[in-house]
């Protein structure tokens, strides 16, 4: 089992994606923003305005690499050479925090752009923790899991969902990344109570924190049908949620995502104030 964490570790602060247009008001002054989160697989390349670009924000802020490709639930093995791209990125960059999500999105030799949830299985477990154990043991820090978006319920599935993530946090010595946006579009798609589960998850192995917006549609039945689509401005109900989950665990790092339709940059701070309202509430 890894026992180091990513770096320093962010700040319990707000953070928010980044997006190159915004690179210059970044630079000219970040406001609330205290870090800034980039999808590793936007940065695998060998040059480029990009990778000039993170290297002048990393001078300046902790940066956490969220990676959206690893496949970690997938039925067959890891792309080595993903995996390979991966730890070269980490290694030069050495992030303060490195996440991935609890899905899959491969099948054989193709890849699927999507997140995609799993059966909550015994086998499946098992898979996870071997794909986890791999990824941290090849990239060199511990990782955070985040708890998916959910649209299906599996016939299969004998484990709750905050037992597997507590289980393979326990047999892998990662950590939990939780978004709240998820956690509102899954119960609500479930038909559960999302406080229920907020009151529920394991604070104690949280490192960071997720906050998005969705998009609201309807089922066969007329019943709600949330999508989480990171390309709106986060909702007044994701809000309460994140400040119980603060009140609960106590104040964690909070990323603002916002990955389609990207705001003007006072937009996107004005969410990360908000964020920074609900934690000053709370001490660290």
């Amino acid at each position: 089992m890894l026992d180091r964490s990513a770096s320093q570790g962010l700040p319990p602060l707000p953070g928010v994606g980044y997006k190159a247009q915004h690179f210059s008001n970044i630079m000219d002054g970040a406001g609330p923003v205290a870090w800034l989160e980039i999808h590793a697989e936007n940065y695998m390349g060998d040059g480029g305005r990009p990778l000039a670009q993170l290297r002048h924000l990393a001078e300046r802020f902790p940066i956490s690499v969220h990676g959206v490709g690893l496949s970690i639930g997938g039925e067959g093995r890891l792309d080595r050479s993903h995996l390979s791209r991966l730890k070269h990125l980490v290694g030069w960059l050495d992030p303060a925090s490195f996440s991935e999500h609890l899905a899959w999105s491969t099948h054989g030799a193709e890849f699927l752009n999507d997140l995609l949830p799993l059966p909550y299985t015994e086998r499946t477990l098992a898979r996870v923790i071997d794909h986890i154990d791999e990824v941290q043991e090849t990239v060199g820090c511990r990782m955070l899991l985040e708890n998916p978006s959910v649209y299906v319920s599996f016939a299969e599935t004998n484990l709750g969902e905050i037992e597997f993530l507590t289980e393979i946090a326990r047999r892998t010595g990662c950590g939990l990344l939780l978004d709240v946006n998820n956690v509102f579009v899954s119960c609500t798609n479930r038909r559960t109570d999302p406080q229920d589960y907020i009151d529920s998850f394991p604070h104690r192995l949280v490192g960071e924190i997720h906050l998005g917006g969705h998009d609201e549609d309807s089922d066969d039945t007329g019943q709600p049908l949330l999508i989480d689509a990171h390309g709106s401005a986060v909702v007044d109900p994701v809000w309460q949620l994140y400040a119980r989950a603060i009140a609960v665990g106590g104040a964690k790092p909070t990323l603002i995502e916002w990955d389609n339709d990207v705001p003007e940059w006072p937009v996107l701070a004005a969410e990360a104030a908000r964020a920074a309202r609900i934690l000053d509430r709370v001490p660290a």
